[in-house]
């Protein structure tokens, strides 16, 4: 009964679904480790922000170049502020509630500078009114602290890609502040922990590629799909050995087929038509020729 599993067309069957099944296990297996990765870097991050807070400020140079693990810790800068070249970072929300980060180039003394964001200040950075609420960085020589932050690309949350008037910055990182600054500037910008006020101090995010984000939660629904295609083709292997098995089973009982109602109902009228015709070699006695 079950020698059809040897024909060519169930060989191709049963290796189909041997592969198939390991590697949709293996795939839903991998995005359920990446979506466990992101949980526990995002533990890890509120971890690290919580110690960051608490402990002393390390020398920026010591933490770079900014990675997973450096992110978010307390990095701190010697320089002055450079006033004349300060940048509004339009668009920003904080608490649900619509603003702008306040961005002062710190020129540190190996010439480099270090972007410091200040602050956020609520409010619209194209209004005359709301931008005269930003005070003053001090003057002289400064020591500031903040979280250290990776360079923001286009991908990031908030930024701006198109054009900003003048004294405006859409993404904070070295690449788009090179040809708005006169000197170097470091990969890297710190968000200060003390911030004046109006301003509010902007709490630092998490890197990139870590935490509970979208990409995240794609990845659980991904494990889950490939998990339910592993269903789908143990069920579709059953369905077609289930019909293979009730087939036999009637070819051995000497069971026809079902021809389908298609068949059914061709049968009657060809019947009937081939009643209605005459036999061959009779004519009917309309067309027989009088004879003269």
């Amino acid at each position: 009964m079950y020698r059809f599993l040897l024909t060519p067309r169930w060989w191709g069957i049963n290796v189909f679904a041997v592969l198939a099944i390991p590697f949709c296990l293996f795939m839903g297996s991998w995005q359920l480790g990446r979506f466990e990765t992101r949980v526990d870097s995002h533990h890890e991050q509120q971890t690290q922000a919580d110690e960051a807070r608490r402990a002393a400020a390390t020398p920026l140079r010591e933490l770079l170049p900014v990675t997973t693990e450096t992110s978010g810790r307390k990095a701190s800068a010697t320089g002055r502020y450079d006033t004349e070249h300060q940048l509004l970072v339009p668009d920003r929300d904080l608490d649900d509630r619509k603003g702008f980060y306040v961005l002062t180039p710190l020129r540190t003394d190996d010439g480099k500078a270090l972007p410091v964001v200040r602050g956020w200040v609520p409010g619209d950075a194209d209004s005359k009114a709301d931008t005269a609420k930003v005070p003053t960085p001090p003057p002289g020589r400064v020591t500031v602290a903040g979280a250290l932050q990776s360079s923001e690309s286009a991908t990031s949350k908030g930024v701006h890609t198109g054009g900003l008037p003048t004294g405006q910055l859409g993404v904070i990182s070295a690449a788009s502040l090179v040809n708005l600054l006169p000197y170097p500037v470091y990969d890297a910008w710190i968000t200060a922990t003390d911030a004046p006020a109006p301003l509010t101090p902007v709490p630092p995010a998490a890197p990139p590629n870590t935490g509970l984000d979208l990409k995240a939660f794609q990845n659980l629904g991904y494990t889950g799909e490939w998990f339910v295609f592993v269903g789908f083709v143990l069920f579709m292997w059953f369905r077609l050995f289930r019909r293979e098995v009730e087939a036999a089973r009637d070819a051995a009982l000497g069971l026809a087929p079902d021809p389908g109602p298609v068949a059914a109902s061709a049968t009657p009228a060809a019947s009937t038509a081939a009643g209605k015709a005459p036999a061959t070699g009779q004519a009917s006695a309309n067309d027989q020729t009088p004879v003269a």
